[in-house]
């Protein structure tokens, strides 16, 4: 009988997106191959704390905390009775600040432990909105006209300058969060003062976007060498949302409809998948992401944003998108293990150290 793979599975986090990532985290645990892996659960707090948990039913804090082995040579993790936990792949189910954005990928990577998901770079690129548009544009993948600002600038950004490079109405959003958080909708000089405030509280610099007139389609991309893409799916907007807030992600459960597949035709459907797979691609992700797109009423395809750490959660379009394809969440939950851990293996090959020869 062979022995199982230790999986370690991170949840929660220091960010704004905390209690997403602890919905996202239930439904892999509660639906991965258990013949396959044995898991563990490790919650971070909000202030960054670890905490060992037998299982998901406790607030974080309750549970034990634990301490991280830094040896690439022998990774674990000490509980307080000195027992070890073992992970021979990291899952981190960890959206935003400080797990989305290349940060726990950089420790664990040192540590020579495989990380399910983008690395480094591919996490920090998608994280950052501004350096990621930047990137898709200089691969000719088209997004939307946009401007950045820092937070030493907020007296001096001027709202009829805005207007005049980008229209009105314009978004204004923090420039590494995600889920909708620090996001406004600006359709008057009246709301500008306040979209600013808000950006500006979550991040020390934000982008500032031409509003994108179009259908909300995402697709789902697994894959390392070859990459596949989904059939688009659509987010409609029921509720009379001026967009895709916070509130009707995840509060309002009336406040949208999905159509799996989205209703395109199939020179379109195509050339969502290829694009979504070049951006993929563009910004170095790897594993697996959710690319969000606009279609606009003349046929122009707009990436948005690329998500690395997309929600696992029972309304989350990622896995959704997948089962749709006829791939189970616990299929899916595996594939994406299996992808990371050829990956690491694939890496072993590299040589680390270098001997000159005179």
């Amino acid at each position: 009988m062979s022995t199982k793979l230790n999986i370690l599975i991170l949840y929660g986090g220091r960010s704004v997106e905390h209690e997403i990532s602890i919905r996202s985290a239930k439904n892999v645990v509660e639906n991965i191959d258990r013949d396959r892996f044995t898991v563990h659960l490790i919650g971070i707090d909000k202030q960054g704390s670890w905490f060992f948990h037998e299982k998901m039913n406790k607030s974080i804090r309750e549970g034990e905390p634990v301490f991280l082995n830094l040896d690439a040579v022998d990774p674990f993790i000490v509980r307080q009775n000195g027992s070890k936990i073992l992970m021979d792949v990291v899952f981190p189910v960890l959206h935003g600040t400080d797990g989305e954005d290349g940060s726990i990928q950089g420790l664990f990577t040192a540590m020579n432990v495989p990380v399910v998901g983008s690395g480094v770079l591919g996490s920090a690129v998608a994280m950052d909105k501004i350096v990621s548009k930047k990137v898709l544009l200089e691969s000719g993948i088209p997004v939307a006209p946009f401007m950045e600002f820092d937070v030493s600038q907020k007296k001096s950004i001027d709202f009829h300058e805005i207007a005049e490079k980008l229209g009105v109405p314009f978004m204004v959003k923090s420039a590494a969060l995600g889920s909708s958080v620090g996001v406004s909708k600006v359709k008057s000089e009246t709301d500008f003062q306040a979209a600013l405030d808000e950006s500006f509280r979550y991040d020390d610099r934000i982008i500032i976007e031409q509003f994108v007139d179009g259908r909300e389609l995402e697709c789902a991309v697994i894959g390392n060498d070859e990459p596949e893409a989904s059939f688009p799916g659509e987010i409609i907007m029921v509720k009379d949302y001026d967009f895709y807030t916070y509130t009707a992600k995840y509060l309002d459960e009336d406040a949208i409809k999905i159509q799996l597949p989205a209703e395109t035709d199939d020179k379109t459907t195509e050339k969502l998948r290829q694009i979504s797979i070049a951006a993929y691609q563009a910004l170095r992700c790897e594993d697996f992401a959710r690319v969000d797109l606009f279609l606009t009423t003349e046929g122009e395809i707009i990436v948005n944003e690329i998500n690395t750490i997309p929600g696992f959660t029972s309304v989350s379009m990622f896995p959704m998108m997948w089962q749709h394809m006829g791939m189970s969440y616990t299929e899916l939950i595996s594939r994406l293990i299996d992808l990371c851990l050829a990956r690491h293996n694939k890496s072993k090959g590299r040589e680390t150290d270098y001997k000159a020869v005179n």
